[in-house]
């Protein structure tokens, strides 16, 4: 059933796609984690995607709720097989059967999102949305009352301890006694599962709610509690409009049109791209008017140093959840350290599976 839903997409999407845009035929293809109407990170590619369109006028063609594993393959084969030049693989999980892809098709460049294995013909990219999180929990900190944030999170990997981490630094900005209580639900997109840990956290006495999810549905458990929240990956405001305050999101379409531009001018080269707020890759969505002046007065403070390079989130002293140094004072986490980031600083409360 799913390969006869597979197809389908891939047909509809081709046909929308050489519509549009026959005056060329240079194809990127693109292979998604979600359904593009998850509100979220499958949502945010897709803006870019159609951006992409836009600026270059090319053809694209997507492939939406793509396991991670041997199904990704078989996807990736079908936009070869279908002429594209370029393949954007869009979540972690694909790293693999990227690379296996890429050995077969030398003549074909593939982007890895979020990974961390490259190849002559396979470069990665990601953006520093860890940036954009700790503006946002600055925002939570100065908002919750209690100084008790939950926060539902997807899967143990270092990008959502790193943004829960960062959101935990922004928070204690405004509040250096905040926690943020921390709920796995491990997985990307489940709003039923989702907001059940909301409600988990709401109960346990969280009276302010940040997730890293692709669904809305931990903004909605919120409001339901006439409680604020941030959302996750794009602007989720209109699901939750009483309770959604910003969150930190991706622009994608510039990065989209560049690495792509190279990759028609045979200028493109296997590299690992992470840019950040400077290079407008992240960003918050537009903040609330139900924040206070001063508050977004302090997130635009901090926002302007970072992009300068006056700022660095992750510089010592910082200790994790015992207690113990963890950066000392005046030292900074590489870009190394920073990817392989496996434990929770001080303020986190929950622990991280298989972590130590």
């Amino acid at each position: 059933m799913l390969k006869k839903v597979l197809v389908v997409t891939l047909f509809l999407a081709l046909v929308f796609s050489v519509g549009a845009f026959s005056g060329t035929n240079f194809k990127a293809g693109f292979i998604y984690i979600g359904p593009v109407g998850d509100a979220g990170w499958t949502y945010a590619h897709d803006m870019g995607r159609r951006y992409l369109e836009k600026r270059l006028g090319i053809q694209t063609i997507y492939l939406e709720s793509v396991p991670e594993g041997a199904e990704s393959i078989s996807s990736m084969e079908n936009l070869i097989a279908l002429g594209c030049k370029v393949i954007y693989a869009t979540s972690f999980g694909y790293m693999d059967p990227v690379l296996e892809v890429a050995k077969k098709h030398p003549d074909i460049v593939f982007e890895h999102c979020s990974g961390y294995k490259r190849a002559k013909n396979v470069g990665t990219y990601f953006g520093r949305i860890y940036q954009a999180d700790f503006l946002a929990g600055i925002i939570a900190g100065a908002m919750s009352k209690k100084g008790e944030i939950g926060y539902v999170a997807p899967i143990p990997i270092p990008e959502v301890v790193r943004g829960i981490n960062a959101f935990t630094l922004g928070a204690r900005v405004s509040n250096p006694k905040a926690k943020v209580r921390v709920v796995w639900v491990n997985k990307w997109y489940d709003p039923a599962t989702e907001k059940e840990a909301a409600l988990s956290l709401i109960e346990s006495g969280c009276d302010f709610i940040a997730h890293g999810q692709d669904s809305p549905a931990s903004n909605q458990a919120a409001e339901e509690h006439g409680l604020y929240s941030i959302g996750y990956n794009s602007d989720m405001r209109k699901f939750a409009p009483k309770s959604f305050l910003t969150a930190p999101i991706w622009n994608w379409g510039p990065l989209y049109v560049k690495m792509t531009k190279d990759v028609i001018d045979g200028t493109w080269k296997s590299k690992d791209l992470w840019p950040g707020l400077k290079e407008d890759v992240v960003k918050l969505a537009p903040i609330s008017d139900k924040v206070p002046d001063k508050v977004k007065l302090k997130v635009i403070y901090y926002e302007t140093k970072i992009k300068n390079g006056e700022y660095k989130i992750f510089k010592g002293p910082i200790r994790d959840q015992k207690g113990d140094i963890k950066v000392k004072e005046g030292e900074e986490l590489t870009d190394k350290e920073l990817l392989e980031m496996f434990w929770f600083v001080e303020g986190v409360e929950g622990k991280i599976p298989g972590g130590k």
